[in-house]
């Protein structure tokens, strides 16, 4: 857990973790059963329900209770997960293998960058197929299916900014009531018919696959739609723990899943006509409008979940380097996790809105849904095994057999999604491919602008030797030039002189570093080097959810030789202007690309939490 939130009771946090960890797995009855039949391939016929009824539960079984809640919530880096954290901990156990880091760096960000194509479709198919439900209650209602799930997402995404600390209180009970009534809809139509029962065992299954290979294949590419949200289970582990995670799951939230999926399966037993949409035939009529409200406030709250961790994911990213700065503000002056990051926001919006107009219903989302959510599971399974193998030392035989299984699984559920590219499974795949080329665009950019600076810098401890030769005149107060490498003259300090040709009385020299783990303790935080003449050398330590905040961190200095009166402390930045040109580097339209990049990012100060009123800004031209 965070180190930096006070503990819970285990109740309330299991509480909160049922309504932001399984609001995504828990909204999955609303299309996922209807998806394997909606379309025909898969035959209607007892054979078949019982044969996908076994599918589902044992891949909530195998997917969610063995590979997420046994083996990958031991994964965690410093109590945090996620496919960042993943990353993270795969990149550290391999550190002494360059070329295979460099590797599972580039699948690790991929995945991050998929990420964002399953934050837009998951708000659009989980809202959209709740509010379908008005085409049940009433056939003419089916024109305002699509009109009205656009005014829900614009109202939720209108809230971001005000943060969801109010309403975030409501999620747990909400939630609790959505998985009670998923239990009760689904436990009246198996007593009706409890033969259904029978499709727990894996026999059905087996013989589902093995009869008929092809509908099966078809089948699977819709069947795991009933996991989808199984990530929150690892990406949430920072905020609950794992033993509220693994509570909520086997004492409440699977168990309401099965029954519902039964629930469903025993219904189109006995009445096949309610194909078209079995979760909302499940209901009486007198119930429909009530569940259609419950239905759309718990796809809110899943999409709710889906937008907070963009939001983290973005600010992990920004903090090891993958994307541009942008501005990120705090919502709560409580919880440090809770950011709104405006431009996300809106992104995420647009594509939501253009995901529901283009393809209007969840039908035609789910064929998009499933392969975004597959390409992280299997990236998950492949940087977990590097983590087993490389990490906690395992045997390698102990390893594939612990990931082998699982990457087999998941790999078949892949392939039955990557026939659908074309029916919609190139949306959320073109997104992250969008993402992708940004971070990748970004990360190349930096390291050119490095290494160029580096090839033009002036060795910082030389220059200080040949300035206090003939020393400048020394004026009051700290000066604090922030430079991206350690031993490095800072260009802000080359201007200064120049311009002004003064030194302060005291000047700090300020590298920030951003590490691959969540959190770095204040005892870590700085290191000092006297450079003499009172001149430091400083290094500021962050893990990438640690907000970077350097004047909270050079306080920590004070009684270690270094004078800050913050009132007389000054902080000098160099604002780079990048300008692309046909050397060695990029192709020149990522260049561009890059340099655009880099002028719409939001400032270093309001990054590094500097005082606005303090800081000196001094521009120079990088080409790369």
């Amino acid at each position: 857990m965070n180190p930096q939130r006070p503990t819970s009771s285990l109740a309330l946090l299991t509480l909160a973790a049922i309504g932001v960890v399984y609001g995504d797995i828990g909204t999955s009855p609303l299309y996922a059963l209807k998806e394997v039949f909606a379309h025909g391939h898969v035959p209607l016929t007892p054979e078949n329900i019982y044969g996908v009824l076994s599918l589902v539960f044992w891949t909530l079984t195998v997917v969610v209770s063995l590979k997420y809640v046994a083996l990958i919530l031991r994964a965690d880096n410093n109590g945090e997960g996620g496919l960042i954290a993943m990353l993270a901990l795969a990149s550290q156990a391999v550190k002494d293998k360059p070329e295979l880091r460099r590797r599972l760096l580039f699948l690790g960000i991929f995945g991050t960058a998929i990420f964002f194509g399953d934050g837009v479709i998951t708000p659009a198919i989980s809202v959209l197929s709740a509010v379908e439900g008005l085409e049940v209650a009433a056939p003419g209602l089916h024109s305002y299916v699509v009109p009205v799930t656009l005014v829900v997402l614009t109202a939720l995404f209108l809230v971001q900014r005000h943060g969801t600390a109010s309403v975030g209180k409501l999620f747990g009970p909400v939630t609790v009531l959505w998985f009670v009534v998923l239990a009760v809809l689904g436990a009246v139509h198996i007593v009706r018919n409890p033969d259904v029962l029978w499709a727990l065992s894996p026999h059905y299954a087996l013989v589902f696959l093995g009869a008929h290979p092809g509908i099966a294949f078809i089948a699977l590419g819709s069947v795991v739609l009933c996991v989808t949200g199984a990530e929150a289970l690892y990406a949430d582990m920072g905020h609950f723990g794992k033993r509220p995670i693994r509570l909520a799951w086997f004492t409440l939230v699977m168990p309401a899943l099965v029954i519902n999926y039964f629930g469903q399966g025993a219904m189109l037993l006995q009445h096949p006509e309610n194909v078209k949409n079995p979760f909302y035939e499940m209901a009486p009529s007198w119930a429909l409008y009530p569940l259609i409200g419950l239905a759309t406030a718990a796809t809110v709250i899943a999409s709710q979940a889906l937008i907070t961790a963009a939001f983290s994911v973005t600010k992990q990213a920004i903090q090891l380097g993958y994307l541009p700065r942008l501005r990120i503000t705090h919502t709560s002056v409580k919880e440090t996790g809770q950011i709104y990051v405006p431009f996300i926001n809106w992104s995420l919006y647009v594509c939501i809105v253009l995901a529901v107009v283009l393809f209007g219903s969840s039908s035609k989302l789910a064929a998009a849904y499933g392969i975004a959510v597959t390409i992280d599971m299997l990236i998950t399974t492949l940087m977990t095994f590097f983590v087993i193998r490389y990490g906690w030392k395992y045997p390698w035989w102990v390893c594939v057999a612990a990931t082998g299984f699982f990457f087999l699984v998941d790999l078949m559920f892949f392939s039955a999604n990557i026939v659908k590219v074309f029916d919609g499974g190139w949306f959320p795949v073109a997104i992250g491919g969008v993402m992708f080329m940004l971070m990748m665009t970004w990360k190349q950019g930096r390291a050119l602008m490095r290494e160029r600076l580096r090839d033009d810098s002036i060795d910082l401890k030389s220059f200080l030797e040949a300035v206090f030769v003939s020393p400048p005149t020394r004026v009051a107060g700290t000066a604090v030039f922030l430079a991206p490498e350690q031993g490095v003259t800072p260009n802000a300090l080359l201007h200064n002189l120049k311009h002004n040709k003064v030194l302060h009385e005291t000047n700090l020299f300020v590298t920030v570093k951003h590490h691959e783990v969540p959190w770095i303790g204040f005892n870590k935080r700085c290191e000092i080097e006297p450079l003499g003449h009172d001149c430091w050398q400083v290094t500021l330590n962050f893990g990438f959810k640690n907000d970077p905040d350097v004047p909270e961190a050079l306080a920590l200095l004070r009684g270690r030789g270094v004078q800050l009166e913050d009132m007389e402390t000054s902080y000098f930045l160099s604002r780079d202007i990048v300008i692309p040109t046909l050397a060695k580097g990029m192709a020149m339209w990522r260049e561009k690309l890059f340099a655009s990049m880099h002028h719409n990012a939001s400032g270093a100060a309001d990054f590094l939490s500097l005082p606005t009123n303090r800081v000196v800004e001094l521009g120079s031209k990088v080409e790369i």
